[in-house]
C-alpha cells in the first residue's frame, strides 16, 4: 500500500520558539535536518538548527546546500554560536543528505515518505541518510504517524513503543519527552551503557 498524503500538523512544538517550530512543521527537510543534528547535543537545539541554518546559508533548499563548497557549509556551522557540538562532522553529513534528496528525490524530502510503499520501505529509506540510525527513522515514522496523519502498511508494528518525539503535541508534552530522555540517560550512564 502506498503512503496516503499526509496532512500538516499545527504545530512541532519542539523548541520554544515558534519561527523554529513552523519551519519544522512546513519544511520536510527541516524536520530530517534537526533530526541529523540531534546527537551529542538538547534536543531543543537540534531543532532550532535548520532555522539558524537557513538564516546563515540563505537557503534550505536540498540542492543550493548539496552544491555549497564544503569549507563554505564547514565555516556556516562553525560561526559562533556553532551549529552543534560538532560543527565538521554535521556540516559533512547534513551536505550528503541534502544530495540523496536532491539526487534522488528531486529536491523534495517529502518524497522519501510519500513514495514509500510500506513503514519498512520507509525506515530503510530514511536510514540511509547519514545520521539516521534505524531508531531514529522509526521516531521520524512515528511523527510521519501520529502528527500528519501518515498512512503505511506495518507502521504500528515498527513504531517505537518508548515516548520519542511523536508523542510531543503540545509544550507540556515537549517537556514530559525531556524528562523522560534524561531520566532514560541517567540510568544508561550508571548501567554503563551509552544512551
Amino acid at each position: 500500500m502506498a503512503a496516503m498524503s499526509p496532512h500538516t500538523p499545527a504545530l512541532l512544538p519542539f523548541t520554544g520558539n515558534a519561527e523554529a517550530d513552523a519551519l519544522l512543521t512546513a519544511d520536510p527537510l527541516a524536520l530530517l535536518i534537526g533530526f541529523i543534528l540531534d546527537q551529542q547535543i538538547t534536543t531543543i537545539k537540534a531543532f532550532s538548527g535548520p532555522l539558524e541554518l537557513r538564516r546563515r546559508a540563505g537557503t534550505l533548499e536540498a540542492g543550493a546546500i548539496a552544491a555549497m563548497d564544503p569549507a563554505e557549509l564547514d565555516a556556516i556551522f562553525r560561526r559562533t554560536p556553532a551549529l552543534h557540538r560538532f560543527p565538521g562532522t554535521m556540516a559533512t553529513r547534513v551536505r550528503v543528505a541534502c544530495g540523496i534528496v536532491a539526487e534522488q528525490y528531486g529536491g523534495d524530502a517529502s518524497r522519501i515518505w510519500r513514495e514509500a510503499v510500506s513503514a519498512d520501505d520507509l525506515v530503510a529509506r530514511l536510514s540511509v541518510l547519514p545520521g539516521v540510525s534505524v531508531e531514529k527513522a522509526k521516531d521520524i515514522l512515528g511523527i510521519l504517524v501520529n502528527r500528519y496523519g501518515l498512512q503505511l502498511a506495518r507502521a504500528e508494528a515498527l513504531m517505537p513503543a518508548e515516548p520519542t518525539l511523536a508523542n510531543v503535541n503540545s509544550p507540556e508534552a515537549m517537556a514530559r519527552y525531556l524528562g523522560f530522555k534524561r531520566a532514560a540517560k541517567a540510568v544508561a550512564r550508571e548501567a554503563g551503557t551509552p544512551s
